[in-house]
């Protein structure tokens, strides 16, 4: 247990990295982009779609921490002829005003949130795919909501972030982890915005192997609101979805990737997402070679060859 502690919390020091300027501007220029935005009212956040008039089905796509939606432009490029795809930009990150995000959770309200989307576009059982902090988002929702999802798909993300801070032999809880996350909450707020952007810039290089696709993600991260991603880090860290798991009845797989710590081995990996999904046995696990954390990033083939296999 100790060993997964410590490496369940270099593996999340990513998410840890959201930055700091303040949220700027509005949607931006949508046509430009070629898609359009849901006719939608929700202050957690906008949805950019793309697709054909009459699609094989429906595909929300949900990115992680202080990530846009554009981390999922490749997916959504091969996707877009068959089927409608529904990005989601959470307010707050990668230059989205904060709106309702300014203050509190966001992960769980963003789910709500999301349920409700599929209800008033009468959108039926729809695929479901969140990388990171989008992956807790799609659990919450599959999970709270279950008659509203179709399949998900989590990439890279486990039920309990907190499990981080367990002590080594305890199985933790979120009233375990509490006082550590409080007090790493506590010094994260009194950062400087020097210090706080130089630690995302590290930790979004860290999370992606190919050079040439940094770029994207440290923009959004540099355009996040630091408050809503902080926020948001604290509220993944002390949400522990294992007891929830069994409520899902989506057919669920989970893509993930290897440790890459001196003496970690994949089967070592391999191990830590078992146990980390062993209330939802069904769910099928998928370790994917050769990536960070950004999967769609470092291995876009391998990638959407997963996907294109579970939307059959």
């Amino acid at each position: 247990m100790k060993t997964m502690t410590a490496v369940a919390a270099c593996l999340m020091l990513g998410l840890a990295g959201p930055a700091f300027a303040q949220s700027h501007g509005a949607h931006g220029d949508h046509a430009a982009h070629g898609h359009q935005h849901a006719d939608f009212e929700s202050g957690r956040f906008h949805v950019r779609i793309d697709g054909p008039a009459e699609p094989v089905g429906d595909i929300i796509l949900i990115p992680g921490l202080s990530s846009s939606p554009e981390v999922w432009d490749g997916l959504t490029e091969q996707l877009k002829g068959r089927y409608r795809i529904h990005r989601i930009h959470v307010q707050g990150f990668a230059g989205a005003p904060v709106e309702d995000n300014a203050t509190g959770p966001v992960a769980a309200p963003v789910a709500e949130d999301i349920a409700r989307y599929i209800a008033e576009q009468n959108l039926n059982k729809p695929v479901v795919i969140g990388h990171s902090m989008g992956g807790t988002i799609g659990m919450m929702l599959a999970a709270r909501h279950p008659d509203s999802v179709g399949k998900l798909m989590v990439v890279d993300m486990i039920p309990f972030m907190g499990a981080m801070f367990a002590q080594p032999g305890v199985n933790p809880t979120v009233e375990s982890v509490t006082p550590a996350v409080e007090a790493m909450s506590a010094q994260t707020a009194a950062a400087t915005d020097e210090a706080y952007r130089a630690q995302a810039a590290a930790a979004v290089t860290g999370m992606i192997k190919t050079e040439s696709l940094r770029a994207g993600p440290l923009e959004d991260a540099a355009t996040s609101n630091r408050t809503t991603s902080q926020n948001a880090y604290r509220e993944l860290l002390l949400t522990d979805l294992r007891p929830e798991l069994a409520r899902i009845t989506a057919p669920v797989e989970v893509l993930y990737v290897a440790f890459e710590f001196p003496g970690m081995t994949p089967e070592f990996t391999d191990g830590i997402y078992r146990m980390s999904y062993a209330t939802l046995p069904s769910a099928q696990l998928k370790r994917i070679d050769n990536s960070a954390h950004f999967i769609m990033l470092d291995q876009p083939e391998a990638f959407a060859a997963e996907v294109n296999a579970f939307l059959e």
